[in-house]
């Protein structure tokens, strides 16, 4: 009986190992007729047959687009780890202030190079703090500012080409002529000290920028080239992003803008309102409103005669029909209050029966200011 089993399966190995050959055959037949109708690579393996990914369908899965000039995927892998991401078009002020802000450094930076120079806004967007670092074109200079009011700080970063164009411009360089770079050399001391008075040019103007959402001072606190000693946040926290191209006729360069979120937590409150009229931050709709009540309110105003200073003793023991004499004439000007605040002073006469009061002098200024403050 045993040795029916052995004959039995060394006859099933023999044939299994001569069929072998067949299935391999076979298998390389299907494949290249798969492969030849989708033009997609198929490979054939003990487990079945597996299908390989191009390059465009693991960038879809991922959620990368080589297009997308800046890198940000909103779909895939990518997109899901970005959703945390605030979006700034949920700060619709934002965008007026940087648009303020590019108006103003045209005029600036045209005082101070005394060249025609055009600053545009490329685009502004959302990023992470370390993503940012990893993606500043080297060489360039890394300005750390300070926000006083705001309490935090932010980043300037000016690229190489308009270091150089800014320094050509400034020394006296020839227009038509494009500006000198020189590679693997550390930017001299007069490069740094005239490109650090265009950072202080353009941190005013964002004060003048912000000021219509809050007073703030921006002040520069360190000049780096090396955006590992840049760091002001961690390096998963979200920023803005603010890219200005900067145009001296043939010569120019990109200055960018690095806001992170908490730098603007202060005022998120002012930059969530929408933009409505032509003046900045300015509701029409309110402002009909608050002066049709205030030309319809109240106000009850009191005449003051004279003040008396009487002791507590001498007002306990008045009697009634005892007189008090006052130390105002006939026609001595009469103060008008409203409660503790002097408004104007007059005169008293008589219509008819009634007792009138004729204005002589105008509002008084400086009340006009503690009324309202």
């Amino acid at each position: 009986m045993a040795d029916d089993q052995d004959d039995m399966a060394a006859a099933w190995e023999a044939e299994m190992s001569g069929d072998g050959g067949a299935d391999d055959a076979f298998a390389a037949e299907w494949e290249a007729m798969v492969g030849a109708e989708t033009g997609k690579t198929i490979t054939a393996s003990s487990i079945g047959i597996e299908r390989v990914l191009n390059q465009d369908e693991i960038d879809n899965l991922l959620g990368f687009d080589m297009g997308d000039e800046n890198g940000e995927g909103s779909n895939g892998i990518n997109g899901i780890i970005n959703s945390a991401l605030v979006s700034y078009e949920r700060l619709p002020m934002l965008e007026i202030v940087f648009d303020r802000l590019v108006r103003y450094m045209t005029t600036s930076l045209r005082n101070f190079t005394s060249d025609n120079v055009e600053v545009s806004l490329d685009h502004i967007s959302s990023i992470r703090f370390g993503d940012y670092l990893n993606s500043i074109p080297l060489p360039a200079i890394l300005a750390v500012f300070r926000a006083k009011q705001l309490d935090n700080f932010g980043l300037m970063t000016v690229d190489s080409n308009l270091i150089y164009s800014i320094v050509d411009v400034l020394l006296g360089g020839r227009k038509g002529t494009t500006a000198m770079r020189i590679e693997g050399r550390p930017y001299t001391t007069i490069e740094r000290m005239l490109v650090t008075k265009m950072i202080d040019v353009i941190l005013e103007d964002m004060a003048l920028a912000f000021k219509p959402i809050r007073e703030v001072d921006f002040t520069l606190d360190r000049i780096e080239t090396n955006p590992r000693f840049a760091a002001i946040a961690r390096p998963a926290n979200a920023a803005i992003m603010v890219k200005m191209r900067i145009d001296m006729e043939d010569r120019g360069g990109r200055v960018e803008l690095l806001l992170p979120y908490a730098t603007l937590e202060p005022v998120r409150n002012m930059l969530i309102q929408q933009f409505m009229g032509e003046k900045f931050g300015r509701d029409n709709i309110w402002e009909g409103h608050l002066a049709t009540e205030l030309w319809s309110t109240d106000m009850e105003i009191e005449a003051v005669l004279d003040e008396l200073p009487l002791s507590l003793g001498r007002i306990l023991n008045l009697s009634v029909g005892e007189t008090v004499m006052l130390n105002q004439t006939q026609d001595g000007p009469i103060e008008l209050r409203c409660g503790e605040i002097s408004l104007t002073k007059g005169r008293m006469g008589r219509v008819g029966n009634n007792i009138a009061l004729r204005v002589d002098r105008p509002l008084n200024r400086g009340t006009k200011l503690e009324i309202f403050k």
